[in-house]
């Protein structure tokens, strides 16, 4: 069965450019031209939400915002916004990628991919005990400390997944980047510090224990 993808943007150029596009690669199509239509396409169940930032009235941010618990899919942002505390603040409301306009539609066309592809390998391991007050459960997608469900985002997670499954092996941050978002690319430094701060306070409220460690001028590794 065909990935079907919510296309949200209040420009119908690119709403149509981008329909045109991943029809021709296959993928079923959805558009919504503001938050509202977000809202209201999202019992859809669309796989991969193309997520534009700026749009009228609740822009794409609340959007992520008011649908992240709910939705479990892949959220890319598509954004003029070049300053990097803009994208970090996309990353926070729990979306897991952005692409910056204009972009190139080969690009845009891999990062979903990459994504779609990590979605499909999901639930494929099982539940693996790293210490005893910590627990990732790879089939479940979650990480649960004492009990309690420590609530990492999407990305978060398979960052957790990779490095967790890799103990004591270093990652550079780039090569995190390619791993995780698939991108055969330099890397955005950016986007990995930021999630892994994110991680690390979330497993902080749980636990002094480090999981994450850095190695300063090289990158992270697992030593929970």
């Amino acid at each position: 069965m065909a990935y079907k993808l919510l296309i949200a943007d209040d420009e119908g150029d690119i709403r149509a450019l981008l329909t045109d596009f991943f029809g021709m690669q296959g993928y079923r199509t959805e558009t919504a031209k503001d938050g509202k239509e977000v809202l209201e396409r999202i019992s859809g169940q669309p796989d991969l939400i193309l997520l534009d930032i700026n749009m009228p009235g609740m822009d794409g941010l609340e959007v992520c915002r008011r649908i992240r618990e709910y939705v479990d899919c892949p959220i890319l942002f598509l954004t003029a916004r070049v300053e990097e505390q803009d994208r970090i603040n996309g990353l926070m409301t729990g979306g897991d990628d952005y692409i910056i306009k204009p972009f190139s539609l080969d690009e845009l066309g891999a990062r979903v991919a990459a994504h779609l592809r990590r979605e499909a390998r999901a639930g494929r391991k099982e539940q693996l005990r790293f210490a005893d007050e910590l627990v990732i459960h790879y089939s479940r997608r979650c990480v649960f400390c004492g009990g309690e469900n420590v609530g990492l985002t999407k990305t978060e997670f398979d960052i957790v997944e990779l490095l967790s499954m890799n103990r004591g092996q270093v990652f550079s941050k780039e090569r995190i980047y390619e791993r995780i978002w698939g991108y055969d690319s330099d890397g955005d430094e950016a986007i990995v510090t930021e999630h892994v701060r994110r991680i690390r306070l979330k497993l902080k409220r749980f636990s002094e224990r480090t999981f994450i460690e850095t190695v300063w001028g090289v990158g992270y590794q697992w030593v929970g």
